[in-house]
């Protein structure tokens, strides 16, 4: 599998990531594309043939290692690498959309086609939930299909056409039990990122919605804040002007 090409595209949507977004990038290329290429797909190499059973019973060696193993884990962790990374691109798509809705109308629509707001945030949110559930539920898959995330050395099978309960043994399981660990912690891991993620973007966008909703009166250039300033400014003035000159208090009264 070419991986590059993977890589190359999340590269795209790196620049238009926050912080936790990057860090999640970097999480998947360094503890699952390189540890994955480099080591995991050759512990997986030839597992089929590795695993051993005794006996000769024509087929109970291919029953009884479907059985146990009825999708390849590297295969199954392949296809979870590409599923989880492809919601990503929702926010390229949208970026590439507001491209061109400017370049058709003539004129610049955003201040910045990247930045996360508008329907861009909303697409953003969708992309952080559709990576979190493709990892809960790869996580749980994992789990059912293996009974748990363990490889143990010895397997016991009674499947037909196995004529008695036969023992299976499992190459380099204390190898593979590691790796399992590996990409079980950055699937969590991964989990944690994208909900920190959501909860600091929400955050933030309910900050900014509470702070324009209290604009100062001085920097406001609303029309009725003007006039409200100005009505303040001549009720100072007339104020100062009275104390000054012992002016009655009735002679002019003070309008706010």
């Amino acid at each position: 599998m070419n991986w590059l090409a993977l890589e190359n595209i999340l590269s795209g949507v790196n620049k238009y990531s926050t912080v936790i977004g990057r860090i999640w990038l970097s999480v998947v290329f360094i503890f699952r594309i390189l540890v994955f290429v480099a080591a995991a797909e050759d512990v997986w190499k030839d597992e089929h043939k590795d695993f051993v059973c005794n006996t000769q019973q024509p087929g109970c060696h291919n029953v009884c290692f479907d059985y146990f193993f009825p999708m390849s884990q590297v295969r199954l962790w392949s296809l979870q690498l590409i599923m989880v990374s492809t919601p990503s691109l929702l926010v390229v798509l949208h970026v590439a959309y507001r491209e061109y809705r400017e370049k058709r109308h003539g004129k610049q629509l955003y201040n910045d086609k990247g930045s996360i707001d508008g329907g861009l945030l909303c697409t953003y949110l969708l992309s952080l939930l559709f990576k979190t559930a493709l990892e809960v539920g790869f996580l749980v898959a994992f789990y059912k299909l293996y009974s748990g995330f363990e490889v143990p050395s010895l397997l016991q099978c009674s499947t037909s056409p196995c004529p008695n309960t036969v023992d299976c043994y499992v190459s380099r399981p204390t190898e593979k039990k590691v790796f399992l660990y590996i990409m079980t912690s950055v699937s969590v891991i991964c989990i944690i990122l994208n909900i920190t993620e959501m909860i600091y973007i929400l955050s933030r966008q309910c900050w900014k919605s509470f702070s324009k909703r209290y604009v100062s009166v001085d920097k406001s250039q609303c029309r009725c804040h003007r006039h409200s300033r100005d009505k303040i400014s001549s009720c100072h003035l007339w104020t100062a002007w009275r104390l000054t000159f012992r002016c009655p208090p009735r002679s002019r009264p003070c309008q706010r």
